[in-house]
């Protein structure tokens, strides 16, 4: 069984018992949320496509708040003394997939 869910702007394929980072929820460590699936296959050899009418769900857990490895950004103007010098860390939140229900 998995699920395609969308969050933060971006889609995650997801499995139950699976754990994946996404960019920073504002829910606490420990709460459970709810997230709509944009696909979703059940233990069937089909997929089923999550109309408004009949939607799938995803109950997930926050495991944590994280931040992502720091990235550098340097710019340089050729022949100019222009330098800068950026770093940049994502926040991000661990969520723990428990269970995917097709309704």
């Amino acid at each position: 069984m998995y699920a395609i869910i969308e969050t933060g702007g971006r889609q995650y394929w997801v499995v139950p018992g699976e754990t994946i980072e996404v960019e920073r929820l504002k829910e606490d460590k420990g709460k459970e949320i709810s997230l709509r699936a944009l696909w979703a296959v059940g233990d069937a050899a089909q997929g089923q496509e999550a109309p408004s009418s009949r939607q799938a769900s995803v109950v997930a857990e926050v495991a944590e708040h994280v931040r992502g490895p720091k990235i550098i950004v340097f710019k340089r103007r050729a022949k100019k003394a222009y330098r800068r010098t950026h770093g940049h860390r994502q926040e991000l939140t661990r969520l723990r997939i428990k269970s995917i229900s097709l309704n």
